[in-house]
């Protein structure tokens, strides 16, 4: 395969920056982020980083998600992943910078309400299980199908998904997680999943927050439907 030089060098220029590699480097794992976080990452005011972003998106290193009033940048492919990763075993790269969070914060990161359906770490574990079991699949405009075999699996946990009256942005969409910058299910199929979790003793509303707690049979059942595991993430914060 032939390679235009000038390509390799537009793309090396990019990628030179110390400012515009420290938000590349940001978005490795796969989240996106938004330009907020990507400036406290690399160092730089607002303003920089807006200028550095639209050099990412202008050169195909970038795309670009609105999620209402907000913009989240992520990278353009697993291509732009590989090639950082070759980058880095050259050389290793610093850590990139991440702001602290408090103990509440901590809390609303692992488990909350989304306005009624659920979000943080959680709701992402959940999305995630419900796809690999192919119960949902993600479609295109931001929308998850329910298969059949889904269909039967939200029934047998009191959840009629044939019931279900479609918003005007359908039954299930994928709404972008502000703490993860990866999606969970939202839309009437992931209000009414959240109520069904709540009411069945898995989940416990927080009345002076949007917090979400998982109960100790809310741990069981989600590691046997889903293979959700407390045990196999230290960084949740356990509850009574």
């Amino acid at each position: 395969m032939y390679v235009l030089p000038n390509t390799v060098s537009s793309i090396a220029f990019l990628i030179a920056d110390p400012a515009r590699a420290a938000m590349l480097i940001a978005l490795a794992d796969g989240r996106a982020l938004p330009a907020g976080e990507l400036a406290y990452a690399a160092g730089v005011t607002a303003q920089t980083a807006s200028a550095h972003l639209a050099k990412l998106l202008d050169g195909g290193l970038l795309t670009v998600e609105t999620e209402g009033r907000h913009r989240y940048y992520r990278l353009a492919g697993s291509h732009v992943a590989l090639a950082l990763e070759h980058l880095a075993a050259v050389r290793s790269m610093t850590p990139t910078r991440r702001q602290p969070l408090s103990r509440e914060g901590r809390s609303l990161r692992f488990a909350r309400r989304c306005y009624d359906h659920l979000a943080g770490q959680l709701g992402v574990a959940v999305t995630q299980g419900l796809q690999e079991r192919g119960f949902i699949v993600p479609t295109a405009e931001k929308q998850f199908i329910v298969t059949p075999l889904g269909r039967e699996w939200f029934g047998s946990i009191g959840l009629e998904v044939t019931a279900l009256k479609p918003s005007r942005r359908g039954l299930a969409r994928q709404c972008l997680d502000w703490t993860e910058r990866r999606h969970h299910l939202a839309g009437p199929l992931g209000v009414q999943l959240m109520a069904v979790l709540c009411s069945s003793g898995w989940l416990r509303r927080s009345k002076p927050s949007r917090i979400i707690q998982v109960t100790q049979k809310g741990w069981r059942e989600l590691k046997y439907h889903l293979n959700i595991d407390e045990g196999d993430a230290a960084f949740m914060p356990r509850n009574p």
